[in-house]
Formats: structure tokens, C-alpha cells, sequence
């Protein structure tokens, strides 16, 4: 129980010990609030006091940023105004001696331009803009002078052995190789065509000249830009033009190209313009490959870019020197057809469609449109008037009215020209074939060709066949048919022509050959071979007749003595008119020779035989046998060799 009363009694010391303790601390606070009320006050009363010294403060704060800003300012127009005196300086000691420096000098002074007219605040700025404005126009000016003296200075015709050194080995005029047209003169391709070397040509390598040192080009190039920059750019096309394009036309003078219309060429002599065709298809590809190429690369690296004005000039420099090229191929499609023009009016239309790609190419873009359609224009002339040239061939042929006399029964000047050109046909097989599509008639290109060849060989019989009625001899008429018809066939089974005509053209044309073979012997040994027949050689009155019992047997001495009289002179004359024909194919010679000796010489042996003793036996014999088998051999070797009439006997 004792316990429990202290208990109770320390419970309530603590709980007093604590109410006193709270009221202490609720004494504090009120104190401290009381203080911290008091603080509030007196900060306001210090703050109402700061306030107009911190408006002076900021004050003059902002002034001192106002202050750094203006300096600043002052700083940059003031680099300004140095950087524009020394643009200045270089801009007036001119561009010759530092190019590169004098085109930075007018980029800074375009700079300077850009910032005084985007701080037209400064009082000044109107001043110095249209200083700056002044200076760069004297500037540009003395850019084009420079412009203009570094492009003379560097822009030089070209020889031809450098272009030669561009070309293929087989063009180049050393080479010796056909299409060499280097030297005036020179034969022209028509003459030694060959569609695999066409081929040969279309994957030559062609290395254009070096213009202009590459070096030079990007100071060009910078140059041009300013130019450009500065809307000076008619001014630019002006030098240009006028530079690179007589640098170009001398550049194709020194090679041999004359500008030449069509009075000019009506009037030159046909070997003297084979030549010049010749050598303009030689030109065309040097022109096109080499110096257009070459310009092409000058133009679109000086004027990178700039592509509208790249293709403006390049056109420009090469307008006239294009025009002078086409005119001529425009001459020759326009001037009088002739069957001799086929082959280089093809071979120029070749050349045309073998250039066409590179033409399109090289000539490029809207300013050489006239460029490009003049040449695919000339293209389609030369077409047409090839097509047109084969075309009066045909009827040429048949028409051919030449009073060329053979003598001598050889193959006609018109056979072998005609042959020889139906031959070049298949030279220009696939030009022909290109010919035929572009003026379809609707049959094949394959068939067509055979159809026109067919013709061209008909054509020719016909007039062969006129030609042969000349000849008041049998003989020798059909003596010429068979040399001529020959001579088809063997130059067709020779030629790629026999690929069209056929197997069946063949063997009928040899045929005709063997029938005027068989014509020529009859019109001319008939006669001869009667003397040497046993008609007629019955015993009359007034000679004397020797009955041998042999076979001479009634037969009259003299009628034998008369045959081989007529024998004899008639022989001597065959012998002397036709050692003086003509059969120029050894084999058909031999052949011929052999025909007819197989006739003479058995029968002239029979008769000599037979009838010979009579006239051997009786006075001067060798007055009527004046031959033997072996000499008319021998003499029949001397027929058809073309001898002239007063050559020795051999």
C-alpha cells in the first residue's frame, strides 16, 4: 500500500515539473513573435529606403551594356571599313599579278555590299554602298580584259598530227590503212569499204586533244563565276565565241576542211571530188570524236554550274564550224544523181549514222537543238538521194546507150562496171538494209535486195544483147555474149550475190554461156568444116580422077586440090580475124580452143588422110597441104588472144 502512494506522488511532481515547462516555452514564443513582428516592420521602413538607390544602380548597369553594345558595333563597322580598304587596294593594282587574290577582293567587297545595305542605320551606309558599287564594276571590268587575255593566251589551234595521235591505228595516215584521208587527195573509203571494218571502227578508242591546260581551267572557271555573278553574262558569251570559235575553224583549216557549196561542187571533176568526199567523211569523225568532244569538255568544266550557259557557248563556238561540215555533205545530197555517186553518198551516210549518238550527246541541251536537227536533216538527205541514186541505177543500166565499141568481143566496160557495183552492194549490206526500212515498200529488206539485183543483171543482158547486134559477124556476136554472161556468173559465184540470185540464176546464166559457146562454133567453123567433107567430091569432066582402090576411089584430084585451097585461105583468115578476138577467162579460153579442136583436127585428119596421097603425089604439094594436124593445133593456141593486127605471127 506504501508503495503504491509514493507512486502516485512522484506521478504528479513530474506532471507539475511539465506544466511548467510549457507555460516557459509559451512565454518564449509570444517573446519571439513579438520580435520577429518588430523585424518586419523595420525591413519594410529599409527597403522603402534602398529602392531609389537600386533604380540607379540598374541605371546605370544598362548604360554600361548600351555601352559595350555601341563599341562592338563601332568594332565591326570599323573591320568593315578595314576590310573594303584592302579589297580596295588589290581591286585597284588590278588582277594580273594575284588572280586569286583580286576575285577574294571582290567577293569581300560583295560582302562589304551585303552588310552596309543590311544596316542602312548607319548615317554612312548610302555612301559607302554606292562606293562599293562602283568599285565593283570597275572590278568586273578589268575581270573580263582578264578573262578575255588569259583565254587568247592559252587557246591555240591544233595541229593535225595531234589530232592524228587521237585517232585509231587504222585511220591514222601513217598506218596506210584504208580511210586515211589525212593528206587531200586520198582515196576515199568507198574504195576499199568493208562492213567488219565498220564494225572495227564503231569500238575504236579516240582520245581527244587537250584544249586548254588543265591547270588553267579552274582560274577560268573563277573568272567565268564572277562574271556571271556580276549578270555579265552576254559579255561572257561575246569573248568566249569570239575566241574559241576562230581558234576552231583554224584548228579544221589546218586539217585540210573548205568550205565548199553546191556551185563547187557541180563543178569539180569527179575524181577531184570523189577525194574531197573522202576526206570530208575523215574530217566528220575528227570534228565530232576529237575537236567537238574536246570543246564539249572545255565548255561544261569552265562553265560548271552553269549548264544553261555551258551549252549556250559551246554552241556558239561551234556553230560555224558545224555549218561549214554539213553544207558540203548538203552539196553533195543535193547536187545531180549519178550512178557513180551511189557508194559515197552511202558511205557518207554512214558515217552520218555512225556519228549520230555522240552528236546527240556532245550537242546536248536546248541551244543546239538547230545543231543537232541540221545533222539528222543532212542524215535523211543522204538517205533519200542514196535511195533514189539506186533506184536510176537499174534503168541507167538498161538505157545505156555508149557507142564504146569491143572489138574484140571482151567482156564490155558496162559488164565489168555494173558487176563491180552490184559486188560493192554487199559491201553495204547493213547500210542498204537501213535504206530499206526507212522507205519500207513492205517486202523484206533480204528479199528486196535480191529483187533489185535480179533486175540489175536483167537489165544488163538486155543491153548486152543490144550491144552485141553491132557486130555484122555471127561469131563474134555471140563470141561476146559468152565472154559477158561469163563474166556475170563467174563474179557471182564469187560475190555473196550468188546468196541471193541462187544455185538456180547460176546454172541457167551457165547454160546461156555454153549456148552462145555452141552458137559461136557453128556461125563460125560450119563453113570451114564442109571443105573437109566427102560431098560433092564426085568425078567431073576437066580434072583427072585416080581410082587406087582406096577410098580416094572416083574422087577428082583437082576438087581435092581446090578443098584444101579453100581449106587453107579459109583458115589463114579465121586464124588471122580471131587471134585478134578476145576471151580473157583462161579457162573459158582453153575450154573454147579444145571444143573446136576436137572438131577440126579429127575431121582434118580424116581428110588428109584419106585424101591427101592424091594431091602429094602430084606437082608442088605443099602449094595445096600446107599444114598438118600439129600446126592447126598450134594455131589454134593463137586464137582469141587479143593480138593487134600487125603483131608478128608466133
Amino acid at each position: 500500500m506504501g508503495i503504491a502512494v509514493a507512486g502516485m506522488d512522484f506521478l504528479s511532481d513530474r506532471a507539475s515539473m511539465m506544466r511548467e515547462a510549457l507555460q516557459k516555452s509559451q512565454t518564449i514564443t509570444d517573446n519571439v513573435v513579438s520580435i520577429l513582428g518588430s523585424f518586419d516592420s523595420r525591413l519594410s521602413a529599409l527597403e522603402t529606403a534602398m529602392r531609389p538607390t537600386q533604380i540607379r544602380t540598374h541605371a546605370i548597369r544598362k548604360a554600361h551594356e548600351n555601352i559595350d553594345k555601341s563599341l562592338k558595333s563601332a568594332e565591326v563597322i570599323l573591320a568593315q571599313f578595314d576590310l573594303s580598304r584592302q579589297a580596295e587596294a588589290k581591286i585597284l593594282k588590278g588582277p594580273h599579278e594575284d588572280l586569286e587574290g583580286y576575285l577574294a577582293a571582290i567577293d569581300q567587297l560583295r560582302s562589304n555590299i551585303r552588310f552596309f545595305s543590311s544596316n542602312k542605320n548607319f548615317k554612312n551606309s548610302e555612301g559607302v554602298i554606292n562606293h562599293s558599287n562602283t568599285l565593283l564594276a570597275k572590278a568586273i571590268s578589268k575581270l573580263e580584259d582578264e578573262f578575255k587575255q588569259r583565254l587568247n593566251s592559252y587557246s591555240k589551234p591544233i595541229e593535225p598530227d595531234r589530232l592524228f595521235d587521237g585517232l585509231p591505228n587504222s585511220l591514222r595516215p601513217s598506218s596506210g590503212s584504208p580511210g586515211n584521208q589525212g593528206e587531200p587527195g586520198g582515196r576515199g573509203p568507198s574504195h576499199n569499204h568493208s562492213e567488219h571494218q565498220n564494225v572495227d571502227l564503231e569500238t575504236a578508242v579516240y582520245t581527244p586533244p587537250t584544249l586548254i591546260p588543265p591547270r588553267i581551267i579552274p582560274l577560268l572557271h573563277d573568272l567565268a563565276k564572277q562574271m556571271v555573278r556580276a549578270g555579265h553574262n552576254q559579255q561572257l558569251l561575246k569573248i568566249y565565241k569570239e575566241t574559241r570559235s576562230l581558234v576552231l575553224e583554224e584548228s579544221l583549216r589546218k586539217l585540210g576542211v573548205e568550205k565548199l557549196g553546191k556551185d563547187d561542187v557541180q563543178k569539180m571533176q569527179w575524181e577531184v571530188l570523189e577525194a574531197k568526199i573522202g576526206n570530208w567523211i575523215h574530217f566528220m569523225r575528227i570534228a565530232v570524236k576529237l575537236l567537238f568532244a574536246g570543246e564539249r569538255k572545255v565548255s561544261d568544266e569552265m562553265f560548271e554550274g552553269f549548264d544553261s550557259l555551258s551549252d549556250q557557248c559551246f554552241a556558239e563556238v561551234t556553230a560555224s564550224s558545224v555549218s561549214v561540215l554539213l553544207s558540203f555533205g548538203e552539196a553533195i545530197a543535193r547536187s545531180k544523181r549519178s550512178p557513180e555517186k551511189l557508194f559515197v553518198l552511202l558511205d557518207m551516210y554512214e558515217i552520218m549514222r555512225e556519228l549520230h549518238s555522240e552528236i546527240e550527246t556532245i550537242f546536248k541541251g536546248k541551244a543546239c537543238n538547230e545543231i543537232r536537227e541540221s545533222a539528222l536533216g543532212l542524215t535523211k538527205r543522204l538517205a533519200q538521194t542514196a535511195q533514189e541514186t539506186f533506184g536510176d541505177f537499174e534503168e541507167a543500166v538498161e538505157k545505156d546507150a555508149t557507142k564504146t565499141a569491143v572489138l574484140d568481143g571482151t567482156v564490155h566496160p558496162l559488164t565489168s562496171y555494173v558487176i563491180n557495183y552490184v559486188k560493192f552492194l554487199f559491201d553495204y549490206q547493213s547500210t542498204l538494209t537501213q535504206l530499206f526500212q526507212e522507205f519500207e515498200t513492205g517486202d523484206g529488206t533480204v528479199s528486196q535486195l535480191a529483187s533489185v539485183t535480179m533486175r540489175i543483171m536483167q537489165a544488163l543482158q538486155t543491153n548486152l544483147d543490144g550491144k552485141s547486134k553491132q557486130y555484122r559477124d555471127p561469131a563474134l556476136t555471140h563470141l561476146f555474149l559468152m565472154n559477158n554472161i561469163h563474166y556475170m556468173v563467174r563474179s557471182v559465184r564469187r560475190s555473196e550475190a550468188k546468196d541471193l540470185l541462187g544455185d538456180d540464176w547460176v546454172q541457167i546464166h551457165r547454160r546461156i554461156v555454153q549456148q552462145h559457146a555452141n552458137q559461136y562454133k557453128r556461125n563460125a567453123w560450119q563453113k570451114i568444116l564442109q571443105c573437109l567433107s566427102i560431098q560433092g567430091l564426085t568425078s567431073s569432066g576437066g580434072g583427072s580422077s585416080v581410082g587406087d582402090g582406096g577410098n580416094s576411089s572416083g574422087v577428082s584430084r583437082a576438087l581435092i586440090k581446090d578443098r584444101f585451097k579453100i581449106f587453107n585461105m579459109q583458115f589463114e583468115e579465121l586464124h588471122q580475124r580471131q587471134s585478134q578476138w578476145t576471151v580473157p577467162d583462161t579457162e573459158l579460153r582453153e575450154s573454147l580452143r579444145l571444143a573446136v579442136a576436137e572438131v577440126l583436127l579429127p575431121a582434118y585428119r580424116s581428110f588428109l588422110k584419106r585424101f591427101g596421097p592424091l594431091v602429094e603425089n602430084g606437082k608442088n604439094p605443099q602449094k595445096y597441104v600446107k599444114y598438118t594436124a600439129e600446126d592447126l593445133e598450134r594455131m589454134l593456141g593463137e586464137f582469141f588472144e587479143g593480138k593487134n593486127i600487125n603483131e608478128p605471127k608466133r
